[in-house]
């Protein structure tokens, strides 16, 4: 890569714009989006730099028309990505659930807004969390981050696209307004020191018997060939056999689902981030993520210096839900609290994680949730 690819240097940027060159980092070189707050700085920061580095901006017709686009350029072989807002991402459901079946690495940023339907369009939300996981029918893993900075949106935009190409699936990087209107100092390391992981090329040459969709290797994720390259390589949204074709039996089906649900599972311990504050001794444990987990970290500090033994948990993947880190810290603790900017979603999973009770700090979304409250809980539950 050349110096304009890679901006290597200390910068003040929003997290949209963070979020647009760690895509460019991490060698993305075709997007296809459709404007929509509070989304549309990533777009527009991409329709400039893109052609810079040799890449190409699609604006299309609409969202769904987005995400098809960016399976495409992905089957040819390119790292490719869209943005949007909730009611966006509701329309590129039914091609999401295509890439799910087809296996297509991708990167799908969501920068959440207070919802349902257009909602709050300038303010903030964290009300897509279950969207991510079942937005489109059916079963499939799941793989899904949550920024709280504008550092990670780069940093994470960057990983989202090596997980992508690794697991053969689209990916979602779940921000929220806060965090992609937020300016703050973003660090841009050198090319060298930017590690970006390879899709799996199988070993058979062109020409000779192939079957693309058939996962030999324990991690159950089939090798990618890119239209091209010379394979014969069959696309269908169908349920399929391991050459690609239509396989319409009951048999062929639950074989190719399970899988597509355990290539995540198996390999959930790789996939899985979290931070911990102050958690050794916590007798409060907070659980948050996003942007309401930075007003989370100032009331657990908030809280120590009031004596009180509080830690925080932060969720950096949000799926696949890191069930064993919940439950050995909830564990510990005496009282549970999950603070996030809808009204429980993640709370009903660490409800289905520990069975113990767990005390909400919730709002629908339009303001970002201030420290108060949850020092206030906080205080309550010690």
């Amino acid at each position: 890569m050349t110096d304009r690819h890679i901006l290597t240097g200390r910068h003040f940027m929003n997290g949209d714009e963070a979020c647009a060159e760690g895509a460019i980092a991490a060698g993305c070189r075709f997007f296809g989006g459709y404007p929509i707050t509070p989304s549309t700085e990533i777009a527009e920061h991409l329709a400039r730099r893109l052609p810079e580095v040799g890449g190409v901006f699609a604006q299309m017709e609409d969202e769904l028309a987005s995400m098809a686009a960016i399976l495409g350029a992905s089957a040819a072989g390119s790292r490719a990505m869209t943005a949007t807002s909730g009611p966006g991402f509701s329309l590129m459901m039914e091609n999401i659930g295509l890439g799910m079946m087809l296996e297509i690495p991708c990167v799908v940023i969501d920068v959440q807004r207070g919802s349902p339907s257009t909602g709050l369009p300038t303010m903030p939300g964290q009300s897509d969390v279950m969207q991510a996981r079942w937005g489109s029918h059916g079963d499939y893993g799941s793989i899904t981050y949550t920024p709280w900075s504008p550092q990670e949106m780069f940093d994470l935009t960057i990983h989202s696209f090596n997980v992508a190409d690794r697991y053969r699936l689209p990916v979602f990087l779940l921000a929220d307004e806060v965090v992609g209107h937020m300016v703050e100092r973003v660090v841009i390391p050198p090319a060298e020191e930017i590690n970006l992981w390879q899709r799996k090329h199988p070993q058979t040459p062109p020409g000779e018997p192939f079957k693309p969709f058939e996962a030999l290797d324990d991690d159950l994720v089939p090798p990618m060939v890119h239209a091209g390259e010379g394979y014969k390589v069959h696309f269908t949204g169908l349920t399929h056999d391991p050459r690609g074709y239509p396989d319409m039996t009951a048999d062929t089906h639950h074989e190719l689902v399970t899988r597509l649900v355990n290539k995540v599972r198996v390999n959930r311990e790789q996939l899985i981030l979290t931070q911990e504050f102050e958690t050794q001794d916590a007798d409060v444990l907070v659980i948050s993520y996003g942007c309401t987990a930075r007003s989370a970290r100032k009331a657990v500090r908030e809280a120590r210096q009031e004596g009180i033994k509080a830690g925080m948990l932060r969720l950096i993947s949000l799926w696949p839900f890191p069930e064993e880190k919940v439950r050995e810290l909830t564990s510990r603790a005496k009282a549970l609290i999950v603070a996030e900017m809808n009204l429980g979603q993640i709370s009903l999973e660490v409800q289905r994680t520990t069975s113990r009770p767990v005390r909400g700090v919730f709002h629908a979304g339009g303001a970002m949730i201030p420290p108060g409250p949850i020092l206030e809980a906080i205080r309550e539950s010690a």
